[in-house]
């Protein structure tokens, strides 16, 4: 935490339909080529987006904040994109931890301007730890929140995670990516390049944020 904020990248299309508060998983900072390519398609789907680096990765430490640390930095990047974007509506999620961490935030006081949740591979439970622990918090939450999931996730077994999608009832919508992984690289059989796979995903993001940010 510092007094500044968090460092952020910020990029904005001439007309947004809405904003995306776009948190780094666990592994990799904001910078990573995934995020890049994302805030790139979701660019030119008129999705403006605010990525942000929690703070052990600013401080270049290899251990995550605690829970309650990067909560309170993902309140911080909500805030700066409402200082951003003044009445623009959000949605706030991120990849695997980040997203995470931004379900945290949301479950224990409401995000100012947040509409949605949306997650980038959810991170349900550890490889070959099948559990719904980390699902938990997400009862606490009354916003819409989309789960973009591979099918071939190891963080989270679909049919656990089509389980807590069910019991969040309409909140809740869950979206597969066919073969992906948690990263969602998809196999050279499935015939589809990593631009393509990107493609789609921003493109239910959208499909899922519009509708909901126009509400």
């Amino acid at each position: 935490m510092n007094d500044r904020g968090p460092v952020v990248l910020v990029t904005t299309p001439e007309r947004p339909r809405f904003a995306y508060v776009l948190a780094h998983g666990a592994g990799a900072g904001m910078r990573h080529p995934f995020l890049e390519a994302m805030a790139q398609a979701l660019l030119a789907r008129d999705v403006a987006t605010l990525r942000y680096e929690f703070a052990y990765m600013e401080a270049h430490k290899n251990r995550p904040d605690s829970p309650a640390v990067a909560a309170a930095r993902v309140r911080e990047a909500v805030q700066r994109a409402g200082t951003e974007w003044p009445g623009l509506p959000l949605i706030a999620g991120g990849k695997s931890f980040g997203g995470r961490m931004t379900s945290t935030a949301q479950a224990e006081a409401p995000l100012p301007g947040v509409r949605g949740l949306a997650f980038l591979g959810f991170p349900l439970h550890p490889p070959g730890k099948p559990s719904v622990s980390r699902a938990e918090h997400l009862f606490q939450i009354r916003v819409p929140m989309l789960f973009l999931q591979g099918t071939r996730d190891e963080f989270a077994t679909r049919e656990l995670l089509t389980g807590v999608c069910d019991q969040l009832g309409s909140l809740a919508t869950l979206d597969l990516i066919d073969d992906g992984d948690h990263s969602f690289k998809v196999p050279k059989r499935a015939g589809r390049s990593p631009e393509q796979v990107m493609g789609d995903l921003a493109d239910r993001l959208v499909a899922w944020g519009t509708p909901i940010a126009a509400g």
